[in-house]
């Protein structure tokens, strides 16, 4: 069934990361006029260096009742994986308690069942892409591996392992001799941990790559590019946002997606709009892979840290700061990385350039993103924002979502943009 909208319009696009580019791609598909606005360069912000792991089958959201006993040492401990640097922010706070809030069995199920549904979607949309187009961007499909530490962890990761088998996931539960069979880059780290997760058919591949690879296509097919400018506020009139404020002047279009990651706020706040996000500060390190590095994805429960071949290199990522909007790089982050390396997998040889980099997951309390309109936003105005460690997972997914929102909510404009004067 063709799901083309009947009108095309112009659509500006606020975000050059991979979900803006992501919605980019499917609005100039459906016929759209497109223009992507950003304050950088295509994929330079969460999606530069992230964690690389295409999660399809295993989403299960940071707010989970687990949190709960593990929220003092999270909190206390000085390596402890996820930080929390309390500030004079009152969306630092509010943020928190509602992510507390969420930390039940009910939200935790709702919100997986949800996540997995828009994974498959986004799956679609990226493989198809992928083969259509026969991009460059080191993707692979080799499995992943998630690791338990102990017997009460690996208990809990058996039980999500029931929920989305029941979802239509396809999941195994492995000792560690068996994961290592899968795996045989673990044989030192067997002794370590309890047990494994693992999801055969979950994917890898370079974020940022995938970015360059958006920009090139889109480009090529008359889509037009803004970068460097950030946008200060969104003009409304009415009903309508009718342009985007920028240092260079007003960029005017029938319809603006937010796609700003964790500066989505900004602009949403002074139209009155509420957007639940809220910066979640990870890390990570890009190594060269030697023949002791894994092939499969692998991730470390107990340290919080993921594993990802790409290509010929490791990405090597992890850690949750609530700190703001601070993207300096800690080098104790950047040691404990290089720790993780050395402990799960003894025989990789450490090179020198580890390229370290920290980056800022747009995050809800929930772990279900921002899709769409909002209550009492502007009519064509919509939002495709706050998928924390799931950006590149969900990118597509979102994409198509926001894409056909956008096409049953709009009307076409006879006289072009709403005009901003009187």
């Amino acid at each position: 069934m063709d799901n083309r909208p009947t009108h095309s319009l112009h659509v500006c696009v606020l975000g050059a990361g991979i979900v803006g580019l992501a919605t980019a791609w499917q609005l100039h598909r459906d016929g759209h006029t497109v223009t992507v606005v950003d304050s950088a360069r295509a994929g330079t912000g969460a999606s530069e260096a992230n964690g690389a792991q295409l999660s399809y089958a295993y989403v299960q959201p940071l707010a989970d009742p687990s949190i709960w006993r593990q929220l003092p040492k999270l909190l206390l401990a000085s390596d402890s994986p996820l930080k929390l640097r309390p500030q004079m922010d009152p969306q630092q706070w509010a943020w928190g308690l509602r992510f507390l809030a969420a930390c039940r069995a009910s939200v935790s199920h709702d919100t997986t069942a949800a996540l997995l549904t828009l994974a498959a979607e986004s799956r679609a949309g990226f493989e198809r892409l992928v083969a259509q187009e026969n991009i460059d961007c080191d993707f692979s499909t080799t499995g992943k591996l998630v690791l338990y530490p102990d017997e009460a962890a690996f208990a809990a990761a058996r039980r999500q392992m029931d929920l989305q088998r029941s979802l239509g996931s396809i999941q195994h539960a492995l000792s560690p001799a068996d994961a290592v069979a899968v795996e045989p880059a673990l044989a030192g780290y067997a002794p370590r941990f309890s047990g494994a997760i693992h999801t055969p058919g979950e994917c890898a591949a370079d974020c940022f790559k995938v970015c360059q690879e958006l920009q090139r296509l889109l480009q090529a097919r008359g889509v037009r590019f803004v970068f460097d400018t950030p946008v200060t506020r969104l003009v409304r009139k009415g009903d309508h946002v009718c342009s985007a404020e920028t240092p260079h002047g007003p960029l005017e279009a029938d319809a603006f997606v937010l796609a700003l990651g964790s500066a989505s706020p900004r602009l949403a706040r002074p139209l009155g709009l509420h957007v639940p996000v809220y910066p979640l500060k990870g890390y990570s390190i890009t190594l060269p892979a030697c023949a002791a590095a894994p092939r499969v994805n692998v991730t470390d429960v107990s340290r919080k840290v993921v594993f990802a071949r790409i290509g010929e290199r490791l990405r090597v990522a992890g850690m949750a700061e609530l700190v703001g909007h601070d993207r300096s790089i800690n080098p104790a982050r950047i040691h404990s990385l290089l720790a993780s390396v050395r402990d799960v997998f003894p025989e990789l040889e450490v090179s020198a350039e580890v390229n370290p980099w920290a980056g800022l997951r747009p995050a809800t309390p929930t772990g279900l993103p921002v899709l769409g309109r909002l209550r009492g936003s502007p009519s064509n105005l919509f939002f495709n924002t706050g998928h924390g460690a799931l950006g590149f997972t969900l990118a597509f997914g979102s994409a198509e979502r926001v894409a056909r929102e956008l096409a049953a909510s709009l009307r076409p404009v006879a006289a072009g943009p709403a005009a901003c004067s009187a």
